[in-house]
């Protein structure tokens, strides 16, 4: 197993972050641009965000394949298939002209990102030591939200200076050589072992997870934390270049900046479950993501900066506990299980888009935080039942 304070633990451990810093570079560079291509084909917020949705639910749904085709190849091959797969994707993406064109392009895009995605923490639970794994997963999700934000801010200042087209190119080169240096860094797998189970097997196993509650209940938190935090921000995104503060996308694209707090308490979620309960966890990233949208509130700049960084703190620390313990709670087929939680996270994050920004159109922000607290209602009502599940579970069943 990979210990840390290693020579082959730093090598992994970068390796694997980034790929995810690649991964979250391409699926997220077109989310500051919606409003740059809203105007240019004179769509609508709601038809514009097909092209962040599209991504994030063919992502989504091709999660799961993905991790079972990984349970036959093993998790390196298909890591480092996906993230070859990437840059020839954008290139494609280059001939789109029309919007249907690019959400198609975003679909396939969603596909290749989804690779890496669903086998990275399988990887890291199979080969990492128990202390490492802990580890590896606080940066892992680190490197997610520092490749959000370069993507983001990236496609935001590209461009609104030389086009879209512009920006996809460059990250489609960038991602290559990302490509490449994961290749040469990411060791062997040592620890894996082929499964040959048929497409039924696989049906069974997906059941087999989704009817355990101690794991469905974390996918529906991770689902509903990430439809919140991703879809907060893009409405703050429109609300910055309408009136009456008429940014350009340029400038607003900088507000993705505000995830460096979650790149920190992501590290922390580590630190975290070392000494505290992961279900207090969760309630404590909740509260913190739910006062910065209330903060948010405010028609001042520094409010909505403020909210935007308690919104990525509590997010990512809540994505953090929830992701590594489905990771744990899973006592096999441990890569399916992950993928299903990005299922349920990925697919929230899509259709809280449709559901926050519909509100923002109708109702301004009173809609969106009314919409909010009935979400963040929710995950207190799932992390209450997941503490009951657990306390339900027999003495020996808790002490495993």
């Amino acid at each position: 197993m990979i210990k840390t304070k290693t020579g082959e633990y730093r090598r992994a451990s970068l390796a694997l972050a980034l790929g995810s810093f690649l991964v979250f570079c391409n699926l997220y560079i077109v989310q500051p641009m919606l409003p740059l291509i809203a105007n240019k084909f004179s769509a609508s917020a709601t038809a514009t965000n097909w092209l962040l949705a599209a991504g994030t639910l063919s992502l989504a749904l091709t999660l799961v394949p993905w991790a079972i085709y990984s349970e036959r190849v093993g998790r390196r091959k298909v890591m480092l298939l996906s993230l070859f797969l990437v840059p020839l994707v954008g290139l494609v993406m280059l001939l789109a002209d029309t919007l249907l064109m690019m959400v198609l392009a975003r679909v396939v895009m969603g596909v290749a990102l989804a690779g890496f995605t669903a086998v990275a923490v399988a990887f890291m639970a199979e080969e990492f030591s128990p202390e490492a794994l802990i580890l590896a997963v606080g940066g892992y999700i680190s490197a997610n939200s520092l490749g959000g934000i370069f993507g983001r801010i990236y496609g935001a200042a590209v461009s609104d200076h030389w086009g879209w087209q512009a920006a996809v190119a460059g990250m489609a080169l960038f991602s290559f050589i990302g490509a490449l240096l994961v290749r040469q860094l990411l060791p062997a797998q040592q620890h894996f072992r082929p499964q040959q189970a048929n497409l039924q097997q696989h049906g069974q196993t997906v059941l087999m997870h989704l009817r355990q509650p101690s794991l469905w209940l974390a996918m529906l938190i991770g689902g509903i934390n990430f439809a919140l935090f991703i879809n907060l921000y893009t409405v703050t995104g429109f609300r910055l270049v309408a009136p009456p503060y008429s940014f350009p996308v340029s400038w607003t694209g900088l507000i993705f900046l505000c995830y460096l707090s979650g790149t920190l308490t992501a590290k922390l979620s580590g630190w975290w479950s070392q000494y505290y309960s992961a279900i207090k966890g969760l309630l404590l990233g909740t509260t913190v993501s739910l006062l910065g949208m209330w903060c948010a509130t405010y028609d001042s700049i520094i409010s909505i900066v403020i909210g935007l960084l308690l919104i990525s703190s509590g997010a990512f620390f809540t994505h953090s506990l929830a992701y590594a313990w489905v990771s744990q709670q899973a006592k096999t087929a441990k890569a399916t299980a992950t993928a299903l939680y990005l299922v349920h996270y990925y697919v929230g994050g899509s259709l809280g888009g449709f559901y926050l920004i519909a509100c923002w159109q109708y109702g301004g922000w009173s809609g969106v935080l009314a919409a909010g607290m009935a979400l963040y209602s929710a995950i207190y009502w799932l992390c209450w039942r997941l503490n009951a599940c657990i306390d339900s579970r027999p003495i020996m069943a808790k002490q495993v």
